[in-house]
């Protein structure tokens, strides 16, 4: 009996692992995201990021991104349909602590392409995506 059990938590563990892992896997291929992380509070990082992606609206959504923005247990998405992840599997997925700005850009092809610490200016960010080789073929086939 204990080992059906054992097997069974086990076998629960792993479609929760599976499901979250199958959430993220929607943006495959289609969508880049831009995932924020920040702590409950309001932290200015986060108020300066929210001003940086609000006056780029345009860029963004050119380059397919989707901004999900994770605060304290609260998970939210521009620009797109939302991770299907809670909170806690999105900062265990990219290593995010608990409290503090963090900020991944995530590709196509589901691999995290940068992070960094610090509120990400439009350069940086169009820079780093304009430069992916699934971009440039998104640009040479729009001309």
């Amino acid at each position: 009996m204990a080992r059906a059990a054992t097997i069974l938590g086990a076998a629960i563990a792993m479609s929760f692992t599976m499901a979250s892992a199958d959430a993220m896997s929607a943006y495959h291929w289609k969508n880049r995201p831009v995932v924020v992380f920040a702590g409950q509070g309001g932290e200015s990082s986060l108020a300066e990021q929210r001003r940086i992606f609000a006056a780029s609206r345009a860029g963004l959504a050119e380059r397919d991104v989707v901004v999900v923005w994770v605060t304290g247990n609260s998970v939210r998405a521009d620009l797109g349909p939302g991770p299907g992840m809670t909170a806690a599997q999105l900062r265990a997925r990219f290593g995010a602590p608990d409290n503090g700005f963090r900020i991944v850009l995530v590709g196509k092809d589901g691999g995290a392409k940068l992070t960094q610490s610090s509120p990400l200016g439009t350069a940086a960010l169009f820079g780093t995506i304009d430069a992916m080789p699934m971009r440039r073929d998104e640009i040479r086939r729009s001309r």
